[in-house]
């Protein structure tokens, strides 16, 4: 019976350039924080550059790389020592003096009298007593043995040290391989001091890597790759050589004239640090580092050490952002998955491409002088989401607290019917009462007053609103942390009126010292700075243009403010401030708020603070402008307003079920 065959399949990690199967980033949430910035007074390019720093809720930032990266450093300076090879040759000398002894010991001739002299006598110095036994007789095999294994670790050492991977891959290495070290390194140099002279050939490099590619694994394509790599190496050799201590320095040269029995290697590769200086004295050459740990690393492990320490750096400048002309492109993400492994560069990946979105999808634009702006598209955006957050919070009905809840929605027409549940049209106070008077006097119920006897006056309600939002913008706005959500409430609201009432107009009017009228993005982007002075007066005399020129829209005046009117406008045009708030002030305030109400204005002044003097000064205004009072918390704020504006518009309860008025259906989008 035939095998039945099974086909297997094995999967690896996509290479061929962004993962399309990977999450897609998440704009909004980076849109939303760079929105916050912004309404804060930064720039958007600081903005964005403070989310990158800080990442999302699910995404590190550079600031947790960079974080990571920090600690990395410290840990291998914490962990390691630069003795390792040091305590490495000492350990073999001492097996190699132990089995000396044991074999003189045994020997029972004059000559081992002799021998044990010099043995006996040794230096303490570790370099001075491997160069002192330079030619002694060993008389023991083993004791021969690992002394040769000193002078072959020093080579390998040596090598590894500017070539990666020599120390491992020479163990055991016969008289050829070595032959064949020493040929590479004439070779290499040859074609150096070619190069240097401008004398190299493509043909030469090409000859080059033919005979000796298998000591070069990176796989150079050019004369410069190679340099590159051979300067990066030998650069952090010599800087963990400046690590040492001077002890630990000489110790070294002494030790390194028995490498691999000869002192040609040295001659080749000082020859080769020489050549490598001269053609990339770029590379850092002087520095050092302070390790202070217990594990003993050796030569060749200490420059990668240290080559690692310099990528760290290196990173650790890319993760700052903070150079001239830095990008998230320059971010080594190889380099970052070798320190801190590919999750880390993953990490990085998004933030970068979280940038290149931004600005590719048209959510950041360039203005003519060249700054970094918020673009219309990003403003719709940020408005559609604090939208929906409004929205859930009018559906919850939770934080504000409505103190004066008066006014028409509409125009009366004449006629009054009885109150249904949900009204709040006023009272037809005649009406109510002769019905009263009516029902006692049949004798049916002798109650002074019953909720059938109630009327309200009949309104029609107008189709489109002239609108005008009227933001305090004093210092105390911003010192009492009232500057961000006052944007974005009005970010809110425009954006409601841009999407879904498209015939009303909406007027932002922000006041000061002086008022003045703003489109959605001055607003947005609106700096504070310290200017005494709450110009109420000026800010109503605008909303009153703005609602005069619109005659056949219903007037609805919106007011947020944390603090009494301390200026007003002079008719030379000059703000005159006092404070405490003057009668004049205020009379000129109550002037055209009344003027406002003659154009039929809903008024709603939302009070933020517990101020009891502002508290008493609004609560007078909602009265004479038979409005309300709305003492908003700050996290209320745009659900309070927006709720304002519809109960302004279209005569229905600010604070009632929401739930029938398409918020939760779907349609803010």
């Amino acid at each position: 019976m035939a095998r039945k065959q099974t086909h297997r399949s094995r999967y690896g990690r996509y290479a061929g350039g962004p993962d399309p199967l990977a999450p897609p980033v998440d704009l909004a949430e980076a849109l939303g924080a760079i929105g916050e910035d912004v309404m804060a007074g930064y720039s958007p390019e600081h903005a964005m550059r403070e989310f990158l720093r800080r990442g999302g809720r699910q995404q590190r930032g550079l600031d947790d790389l960079a974080r990571q990266v920090a600690e990395k450093r410290r840990e291998l300076l914490a962990k390691h020592n630069l003795d390792g090879t040091f305590q490495e040759i000492k350990q073999l000398l001492d097996d190699a003096v132990l089995s000396e002894r044991k074999q003189l010991a045994r020997d029972l001739d004059d000559d081992a009298r002799f021998a044990e002299m010099p043995i006996e006598n040794l230096p303490p110095s570790t370099a001075a007593a491997v160069n002192e036994l330079a030619d002694y007789p060993w008389r023991s095999g083993e004791a021969r043995e690992k002394y040769e294994e000193i002078k072959d670790l020093l080579g390998r050492e040596m090598l590894d040290q500017r070539f990666a991977g020599m120390k491992q891959a020479l163990e055991g290495a016969t008289d050829e391989d070595r032959q064949q070290i020493s040929d590479m390194l004439a070779d290499l140099n040859e074609l150096l001091e070619a190069h240097a002279r401008g004398e190299d050939t493509d043909q030469q490099f090409a000859d080059f890597m033919a005979k000796h590619g298998d000591f070069f694994p990176e796989n150079p394509q050019n004369i410069d790759e190679l340099l590159d790599s051979l300067a990066e190496r030998a650069a952090a050799a010599q800087r963990m050589l400046n690590s040492m201590t001077p002890e630990q320095r000489e110790e070294l040269m002494q030790l390194s004239q028995q490498a691999f029995g000869s002192p040609e290697l040295m001659q080749q590769l000082a020859q080769l640090d020489g050549n490598l200086q001269s053609l990339r004295p770029g590379e850092d050459w002087s520095g050092s580092e302070q390790f202070g740990g217990e594990q003993g690393i050796g030569l060749g492990d200490g420059t990668g050490v240290i080559q690692d320490l310099a990528q760290l750096d290196d990173l650790s400048e890319q993760l700052s952002q903070q150079y001239a002309g830095a990008q998230m492109d320059d971010l080594d993400l190889d380099a970052l998955a070798k320190q801190l492994g590919n999750e880390a560069a993953a990490d990085a990946r998004t933030l970068a491409e979280l940038e290149q979105a931004l600005r590719e999808r048209g959510y950041l634009t360039t203005d003519s002088s060249g700054e970094l702006k918020l673009s219309p598209r990003a403003m719709r955006e940020l408005g559609r989401t604090l939208l929906k957050d409004v929205a859930t919070r009018l559906n919850g009905r939770s934080g504000s607290r409505d103190a004066r809840r008066a006014g028409m929605a509409g125009e009366p027409t004449g006629a009054s019917r009885g109150w249904q549940f949900g009204d709040n049209e006023p009272w037809d106070v005649t009406r109510t009462l002769t019905n009263a008077a009516l029902r006692r006097a049949s004798g049916d119920d002798d109650r002074l007053l019953s909720i059938a006897d109630v009327e309200v006056q009949e309104t029609e309600a107008r189709t489109q609103a002239a609108v005008a939002l009227l933001v305090d913008t004093s210092f105390s706005m911003a010192m009492d942390g009232r500057w961000v959500p006052m944007k974005r409430t009005a970010l809110a609201l425009h954006h409601l009126i841009q999407t879904r009432f498209r015939g009303d107009s909406l007027q932002l009017i922000g006041f000061g010292r002086h008022a003045q009228t703003m489109d959605i993005d001055t607003l947005t982007a609106l700096s504070a700075e310290w200017d005494k002075g709450t110009n109420l007066h000026h800010a109503l005399m605008l909303a009153n243009q703005h609602f005069r020129r619109h005659p056949n829209a219903q007037p609805v005046l919106l007011i947020v403010t944390d603090g009494e009117p301390t200026a007003h406008l002079e008719p030379d045009g000059e703000a005159w401030f006092s404070y405490p708030p003057h009668p004049l002030t205020i009379a000129y305030s109550v002037r055209e708020l009344d003027t406002a109400v003659r154009l039929g204005a809903q008024t709603t002044i939302f009070r933020l603070g517990e101020d009891p003097g502002l508290a008493r000064f609004v609560d007078q205004l909602a009265k004479r402008a038979e409005g309300r009072v709305v003492a908003a918390e700050l996290d209320e704020l745009g659900a309070a307003v927006v709720g304002g504006y519809l109960g302004g518009r279209g005569g229905r309860p600010t604070y009632g079920d929401f739930g029938d008025w398409g918020f939760r259906g779907g349609w803010v989008s």
